[in-house]
C-alpha cells in the first residue's frame, strides 16, 4: 500500500457554475478532475491519493492553509490504510467525531474551503467531509478595549468556536440557542445569532433573523460589516446596536432577553436592542459594592455633560455673555487672550482638532511609543501655542478636561459619537451663543427619545418612564433588589430572582461563645 501526495496537472478551463452544482460520480479520476478545475491556481490545494493493490482506492482534498495535517494523518490516513476493504463509506473508522457525508460537489467545495478534508471512494458517488480545522489561534487574554480592576480576565477571540464557547460556559442551558447563518459570497463568513429562549422576545429575535438573513455582501470582515446592516438608523452618532469583546458582558445581556451575535474571524459580539445607558455602564459595576457602582455611574453622568458642553459654553460665555461671569475670572480670562489672533470659536476648534489628531496618533503608533506621542505631545504643543500667544491658557484647561471626560465613558462606540456631537454645538455656540446651546440640547434630546433599537426606545426606561427599570439607571441598585428584568427586552419572563433575598444577621440562636 502506498501513500503520496499528488499535484495533478490543472486544466487551464474554469469549472462552470452548473458542474459546481451537480453530483459526485463513481469514477475516482472524474472527480479529481472536476475538483482540479474547480480548485485551479491554488497553490495549497492537496490530493493525496491512498493506493491499495496498484490502484487508486481513495482520493483525500483539503487546503493545507486551513487544516491541522496532523490529525490528516493520525485520523484519516491511518484508518485509510487499516482498510481491508475499498468501501470507505460502508465501514468507517475515522476516529473524528465531527463528520458529514454528501455528493453534492457545491457541500464539498464550501466544506472544503472552511477547513474540512473531503474523502472520496472508488465506486462511491458520496464523499466523507471530515472537520480537521486548524485550532492555531491567539490565547485567551483582558480585552484591551474593557479592562476592569476586578472581574474576569477573559476576552473573545477571533475564533467563532472558542468564543461560543465561553459563552456557554457562562450559561449552561438547553434554552441557549445558536443560530447559524453564511454570509458574504466570497468570505463565506459564519455568523451566530445566540439568545436564550423563553426570555429573549420572539418578535424582536425574528427582526433580527430577518435582518441577518437579508444581508448580500461579497464579504464579511468583521462584526462591524454585520452592524451597518441592521442598525435602525444609519445616520445616529449613538451606535444603536453595542459591542464588546467580554463574555461576561454578553452572558448578562442574553440574561436580560436581548439577542447576540457572533461573527467569525471577529472579537467583537453584537448585542441588540441597546439603549442610550447601556453606553455609560461598565461591567465592574456589577463586580464591586453597589454604592460605590453608583457614585461612579453619576460621575459618568455629570462627564458628559461636561464632554459634550464645556467647550461650547466657554465660547458662549466669552463671546456673548461676558457677563454671567465673575469680574476677576473676566479679567483674568481678558489678560490671557489678550495677545491671541483668534476668536474664542477658531481657538476652540482648533485645540479640539489637534487634541483629536494627538489622540488618534497615539492609538494608530505602536504601544511602546503611542502613549508618549499623545501625552508628550499634548503638553509641548499646548505650552507652547500658549508661549507663542496662538493660543490661551483657559482654552488649552477646557480642552484637557473634556478629553479627560471623554475617557470616563466606558464604551468605545458611544464615546465617538459623543466626541462628534461638540463640533456643532461649537458652532452653534460661536454663533448664537447660550441660544445655541439650549437648541443644540434641544435637539439632541429629541432626536435621541426617537431613536428605535429593534422597536426598543433608545432612551428608555426614562422616556417611556418604567419605575422598576430605574434601579439600574439612576442608580446600580444591589443585586438583591434586582427582581425584574429590563421591561423593554425581559417582559417574557420578568422575574429575575425572587423577593426578599435582602441580607441580614441571622434570627436563630446565636454562636456559642467558646470562652
Amino acid at each position: 500500500m502506498h501513500i503520496s501526495p499528488v499535484y495533478p496537472k490543472i486544466p487551464d478551463e474554469h469549472v462552470s457554475g452548473e458542474e459546481a452544482n451537480t453530483q459526485l460520480t463513481s469514477d475516482l479520476d472524474q472527480n479529481e478532475l472536476t475538483f482540479t478545475r474547480i480548485f485551479h491556481n491554488s497553490s495549497d490545494i492537496i490530493f493525496r491519493k491512498v493506493r491499495q493493490s496498484d490502484q487508486n482506492h481513495w482520493l483525500v482534498i483539503y487546503l493545507s492553509s486551513l487544516v491541522e495535517e496532523q490529525m490528516i494523518d493520525d485520523h484519516i490516513l491511518k484508518a485509510l490504510t487499516s482498510q481491508e476493504t475499498n468501501h470507505l463509506i460502508d465501514d468507517p473508522m475515522i476516529s473524528i467525531g465531527s463528520t458529514a457525508l454528501t455528493s453534492q460537489i457545491a457541500d464539498i467545495v464550501s466544506h472544503v474551503l472552511t477547513g474540512h478534508a473531503a474523502v472520496l471512494t472508488m465506486g462511491s458517488s458520496d464523499a466523507f467531509l471530515v472537520n480537521v480545522i486548524s485550532k492555531t489561534q491567539r490565547s485567551l487574554e483582558e480585552p484591551p478595549s474593557e479592562p476592569v480592576i476586578r472581574g474576569p480576565r477573559v476576552g473573545f477571540i477571533e475564533n467563532i468556536s472558542t468564543n461560543i464557547g465561553l459563552i456557554r460556559s457562562r450559561i449552561k442551558s438547553s434554552r441557549l440557542k445558536m443560530e447559524s447563518y453564511t454570509i458574504g459570497e466570497f468570505s463565506q463568513t459564519k455568523v451566530v445569532i445566540t439568545y436564550i429562549a423563553g426570555i429573549a422576545s420572539e418578535p424582536v429575535v425574528e427582526e433580527v433573523r430577518n435582518r441577518v438573513s437579508r444581508i448580500q455582501i461579497d464579504g464579511i470582515l468583521d462584526s462591524g460589516y454585520i452592524e451597518e446592516f441592521i442598525e435602525d438608523n444609519p445616520y445616529s452618532p449613538f451606535p444603536l446596536v453595542h459591542s464588546t469583546e467580554r463574555p461576561d458582558v454578553v452572558a448578562a445581556e442574553l440574561l436580560e432577553g436581548k439577542i447576540g451575535i457572533l461573527v467569525d474571524t471577529s472579537p467583537f459580539v453584537l448585542i441588540a436592542p441597546m439603549t442610550f445607558w447601556n453606553g455609560l455602564q461598565a461591567s465592574e459595576d456589577y463586580y464591586i459594592r453597589w454604592p460605590i457602582a453608583t457614585f461612579v455611574r453619576w460621575i459618568r453622568f455629570l462627564f458628559i455633560f461636561i464632554a459634550i458642553f464645556a467647550p461650547p459654553l466657554y465660547v458662549a460665555i466669552t463671546t456673548f455673555h461676558q457677563e454671567m461671569i465673575p469680574t476677576n475670572l473676566v479679567l483674568s480670562i481678558a489678560s490671557s487672550r489678550e495677545p491671541v489672533p483668534f476668536p474664542a470659536l477658531v481657538e476652540a476648534l482648533l485645540m479640539e482638532i489637534i487634541f483629536e489628531a494627538l489622540r488618534e496618533a497615539g492609538i494608530r503608533l505602536p504601544k511602546q511609543i503611542g502613549q508618549a506621542i499623545s501625552i508628550v505631545g499634548a503638553l509641548v504643543i499646548g505650552q507652547a501655542s500658549v508661549q507663542a500667544g496662538i493660543i490661551s491658557a483657559p482654552i488649552v484647561i477646557i480642552v484637557s478636561i473634556t478629553g479627560i471626560a471623554a475617557f470616563t465613558i466606558p464604551r468605545y462606540s458611544f464615546a465617538n459619537g459623543i466626541r462628534l456631537l461638540r463640533f456643532p454645538m461649537l458652532f452653534l455656540a460661536g454663533t448664537l451663543g447660550l441660544y445655541g446651546i439650549v437648541l443644540g440640547f434641544m435637539c439632541i434630546l429629541l432626536h435621541i427619545t426617537q431613536l428605535r433599537s429593534f422597536g426598543v426606545p433608545y432612551f428608555t426606561p426614562i422616556a417611556p418612564l418604567a419605575f422598576k427599570n430605574l434601579k439600574d439607571v439612576i442608580i446600580r441598585a444591589p443585586i438583591w433588589a434586582k427582581t425584574h428584568r429590563p421591561q423593554a427586552t425581559g417582559s417574557l419572563n420578568s422575574i429575575r430572582e425572587p423577593e426578599g433575598q435582602k441580607p441580614s444577621p441571622s434570627q436563630g440562636k446565636q454562636p456559642a461563645d467558646n470562652n
